[in-house]
């Protein structure tokens, strides 16, 4: 796995949108389409604006998903994920192959199924992820499930996680953020060809830190992705700031994947 730190949110920004317009067009080149997971939140709105701004990618050859969806949100609320993803990425490219997690629907779990089904029915070519405060990928907050295969899952959003979401202020106070999500599982994550995490700001310090700096852990949901061949991790000099001096340098730092706690995760890339 490969930490690329950068010395503010705008340049990591625009770098991480390069690499990620490259895997789609690479993707495009070899077999005429490419399959895309696209995370959203504060942290991934200028990534998502410099991506939806890349030359030469014909996007009306990409079928989208996404990562994670509070249940019982509409689509109307500036919380959902479903809103953002149109907003910052279809509505921007014109994507006509996408497909929404509909968290307020009377049977999530019947959606988790449904899109669940369309996601396994080929690979992921690249996805792009955010890292929680707590270091939760997608929706899987610690202790993160590392064997259920299921491609989405219903999960119990923790407080941090959902204090999180008030200090972006997508809600007014915890009471009204929601207690459950839809979650891609963390077997999924895992199985697409290549994945680009984004993950900007001093809020999310002591998260990296934990992930990247200590063992492969259900409790540091995102240091799985240390396991990952072919993941790369984007940070600015906030968010890297509590790690040892050598990787908080700007520039690219190699991960090696270290032995794991608890349960020993599966591999799988998809590749």
């Amino acid at each position: 796995m490969l930490l690329k730190v950068f010395p503010d949110k705008s340049s990591l920004s625009r770098a991480a949108a390069e690499q990620a317009a490259n895997g789609i067009r690479r993707a495009l080149a070899l077999q005429g389409h490419a399959r895309i997971v696209a995370a959203t939140a504060a942290s991934q709105i200028e990534f998502l604006d410099a991506l939806t701004k890349a030359a030469g990618i014909d996007w009306c050859k990409v079928e989208a998903f996404h990562l994670d969806e509070y249940i019982g949100l509409p689509v109307t609320h500036p919380g959902s994920f479903r809103k953002m993803l149109l907003e910052q990425l279809i509505q921007k490219t014109g994507i006509v192959n996408y497909h929404l997690l509909d968290g307020d629907a009377p049977d999530p779990a019947a959606v988790a199924r449904r899109v669940g089904k369309e996601l396994a029915s080929a690979p992921v070519d690249i996805a792009f992820l955010g890292i929680g405060e707590n270091g939760h990928i997608a929706f899987n907050d610690p202790p993160a499930d590392f064997e259920v295969e299921d491609p989405y899952i219903v999960v119990n959003l923790d407080e941090a996680c959902r204090q999180q979401q008030v200090g972006e202020a997508w809600f007014a106070n915890i009471s009204q953020v929601p207690k459950q999500a839809l979650s891609m599982s963390v077997q999924q994550v895992l199985k697409a060809k290549e994945i680009l995490a984004v993950v900007p700001d001093q809020r999310k310090a002591h998260a990296i830190k934990v992930c990247f700096a200590g063992e492969v852990s259900s409790m540091a949901p995102a240091s799985i992705l240390r396991t990952h061949l072919n993941a790369t991790v984007y940070l600015d000099k906030n968010s890297a700031s509590m790690l040892s001096s050598d990787l908080r340098e700007v520039g690219e730092h190699e991960l090696s994947s270290p032995v794991s706690t608890g349960t020993q995760p599966k591999r799988e890339t998809g590749c």
